[in-house]
């Protein structure tokens, strides 16, 4: 076997066991222990860099209960026996959105970050590969706090371009680098398969500021000339765009202004970050951003991301799928206004709490109780906005609802060109649903699911759903090659069966 499938295979090895650790709610300190090693040695094999050999691969497989030895190549896939209600409380996990802008927005900084509570997802192992792989220090507390040490030079050359290619997040290098580079490259990154997502807003809102960007076939080349301040209209109201002109702008001693900028959960995450680190923005929850920019920036900061108003989201559509009565804790109201307003007039049922702070101290969070609710379909069509509408990625979550609404739903996902065809995915498992078009579906219910086996999509919401629907499907389901799920989502598996949901890891044979 070559070195690069090796260590490829063993990163996959690695990411299994790590999962099974954490459904058996072991730390890596309790396996190290068991198997008689170091926790770093753990840590390693978790990572992928360190080589198993088969007596290891046999004492980490009776440990943890599962035959870790013949994984092979396989993949990581969930067993799910559907068709049961769930109950119990859940907490919201730190923002995926966020965390990777955050993480980004660190290579601004030339002394120590910390992020407090990172989420330990794919999506954020694979932007901590492209920083290590540039020369970045990067350490990852038991607690999920995450210290970030930037060195006196990059080594771009040196970029991890597999782990950069998984991720669109890498996008949002473009701003801090130009700060440190006068030409510089990065891979054409990937993400989920949504359809076309261009670089064109990028392009043109940087190149106000002094950063020209040309597009080749495996990567997009920066030029960095004279950075100066400027009044950009943002070509879309996108949320990568926003924070990647927001990084760009963060330093540059001169005031820019962002006009139909996204005012979304993590661009506001990352406004309060860079607050913290000197930068002075007005304008944060409107859609004109206000950035006056500091030369440089040198602080040892520590910043806590809000909760995800997603996978709140995601477990409200859990409880209305399911039909289940569940307490949802920490859920970002203000990103969740509308959503639950839909949901509301669908005849779902619920209470929430007091507001109370984000550690931020800025996001309002609340603890929503839900209720086993008679749900009915909306008359008017269910379709995303930018904040202040439903949100992008919390559009999906309303598909699998509407197969248990009675009636006819009508769901327009009209910013992806391919992401209402992935929602046919459910017709899999008996749901009622007719594509109109590459953008609207129209779902009809009450439709009673059955089990089926289903390999994700390579999107992580579309892949969301069909769990959901599988939870609701009676009988016992496959859902194969989760990794669309693990990008955006910690220990989903070990935390489903917490509320009582019959699931678990199973890798394929």
């Amino acid at each position: 076997m070559e070195k690069s499938q090796a260590s490829a295979e063993n990163r996959k090895i690695g990411q299994f066991i790590a999962q099974l650790r954490e459904q058996k709610k072991m730390t890596q300190g309790n396996l190290a222990q068991a198997l008689k090693t170091s926790q770093s040695a753990v840590a390693r094999m978790e990572k992928g860099e360190q080589n198993l050999s088969t007596g290891m691969l046999s004492k980490i497989s009776t440990i943890l209960g599962h035959d870790v030895v013949t994984l092979g190549s396989n993949t990581v896939n969930f067993e799910i026996e559907g068709g049961h209600k769930l109950s119990g409380e859940i907490t919201v996990k730190t923002s995926k959105n966020a965390a990777v802008s955050l993480l980004m927005a660190s290579l601004l900084n030339t002394n120590t970050t910390t992020l407090k509570n990172m989420p330990r997802i794919e999506e954020v192992n694979r932007i901590i590969e492209v920083l290590t792989s540039i020369g970045v220090s990067v350490t990852w507390h038991e607690n999920g706090d995450t210290v970030i040490k930037p060195p006196k030079k990059l080594k771009l050359d040196h970029i991890n371009k597999t782990a950069a290619e998984k991720t669109r997040s890498v996008i949002m290098m473009m701003g801090p680098l130009a700060h440190l580079f006068k030409n510089f490259s990065i891979p054409q990154p990937g993400g989920c398969k949504l359809g076309a997502r261009t670089v064109r807003p990028h392009l043109y809102a940087l190149e106000k500021l002094g950063i020209q960007i040309e597009t080749h076939s495996e990567a997009y080349h920066i030029t960095s000339k004279k950075l100066s301040g400027a009044e950009i209209v943002l070509y879309e109201s996108g949320d990568t765009v926003t924070e990647n002109v927001l990084m760009a702008a963060a330093k540059i001693p001169q005031t820019t202004v962002i006009k139909f900028a996204s005012s979304n959960y993590m661009v506001q995450d990352l406004c309060f970050f860079l607050q913290k680190l000197g930068v002075k923005i007005s304008g944060i929850g409107s859609s004109t951003l206000t950035v006056h920019g500091v030369k440089d920036i040198n602080k040892p900061v520590t910043y806590a991301p809000s909760e995800d108003p997603i996978e709140a989201m995601m477990f409200l559509s859990i409880a209305a799928t399911t039909h289940s009565a569940i307490t949802i804790k920490r859920c970002p109201i203000e990103f969740l206004e509308l959503e639950l307003l839909k949901l509301e007039k669908m005849g779902f049922k619920y209470t929430a709490s007091k507001p109370y702070a984000a550690a931020n101290g800025h996001t309002k969070l609340v603890d929503i109780k839900t209720q086993i609710s008679q749900l009915k379909a909306l008359e008017e069509k269910i379709y995303a906005r930018p904040f202040p509408g439903v949100n992008i990625d919390n559009l999906p979550f309303f598909v699998p609802v509407a197969t248990q609404a009675e009636g006819q739903t009508l769901i327009h996902d009209w910013v992806y060109e391919n992401r209402a065809i992935y929602y046919m995915e459910l017709t899999k498992l008996r749901a009622n649903i007719i594509l109109a078009d590459p953008h609207r579906v129209f779902v009809r219910g009450i439709t009673e699911l059955r089990a089926a086996e289903i390999i994700c999509p390579p999107a992580l919401r579309p892949a969301a759903i069909i769990l959901i629907a599988m939870l609701a499907a009676r009988g016992t389901s496959l859902l194969r090659n989760v990794y669309s799920i693990n990008r955006g989502y910690e220990d989903l598996c070990a935390r489903l069966q917490k509320l009582g949901a019959k699931i678990k890891i199973v890798s394929s044979m």
